[in-house]
Order: structure tokens, then C-alpha cells, then sequence
């Protein structure tokens, strides 16, 4: 049974930073290409960041220069390290994860709330 869990969000002001962390379990996990997508209240899910298993990564143009995708194959674990963090960015963030072969994230985490504040 594969999980997902996302730690680390929380609130914070705006110029300030924060590392979310999503550990995952029950897959092979540097098979996985590992993202990270974002939900605002009434507004559609949207991707943050990705990163392949071989550390290949991509961004969404929004937090470009501002947010690092990585991750630890040791420990199953992927981040997000968010610096210089805007009111915008106040999101529900869910860590995901996909094989390379699918096109579709197939795994979602709970969720963890990021809020800024201005």
C-alpha cells in the first residue's frame, strides 16, 4: 500500500521561508518521479515543482527562483524548500508521484496548509 505523507507546512510571513517534506512508502521510490501541486481555496489544483529519479527537476514558472525540489532515495523522502514566500502562495500543498511510464500522477498525499501572511 503505497503513502504519502506531507509535513512541514504552516503559517508564515510574507519574505519568510519554509521546507515541506513528504515521505513516502510501499513503492519502489526511485522508480517514482515526485511532484509537488498546490490547491487555493476556489481555485483549480495547480504543479508547483517535480523532480525525476534521477534528480531531473521542473518548475512552474511562479515559483521559479524561489523554490527547490529535491530528494533523499536513502529515505524515501522528497522536499520543497520555499523561500521569499508571498500571500499568493497560500495553498493547500499535496506531495505526488508517478511512474515514468504513466502520464498521470496516480499517488496523492493529504495535504499540508501553507499560509502566508502579508
Amino acid at each position: 500500500q503505497v503513502q504519502l505523507v506531507e509535513s512541514g507546512g504552516g503559517l508564515v510571513q510574507a519574505g519568510g521561508s519554509l521546507r515541506l517534506s513528504c515521505a513516502a512508502s510501499g513503492l519502489t521510490f526511485s522508480w517514482y518521479r515526485m511532484a509537488w501541486f498546490r490547491q487555493a481555496p476556489e481555485k483549480e489544483r495547480e504543479f508547483v515543482a517535480a523532480v525525476s529519479g534521477r534528480g531531473t527537476t521542473d518548475y512552474a514558472d511562479s515559483v521559479k527562483g524561489r523554490f527547490t525540489i529535491s530528494r533523499d532515495n536513502a529515505k524515501n523522502t522528497v522536499y520543497l524548500r520555499m523561500n521569499s514566500l508571498k500571500p499568493e502562495d497560500t495553498a493547500v500543498y499535496y506531495c505526488a508521484a508517478r511512474t515514468a511510464a504513466m502520464t498521470m500522477y496516480n499517488y496523492w498525499g493529504q495535504g499540508t496548509q501553507v499560509t502566508v501572511s502579508s
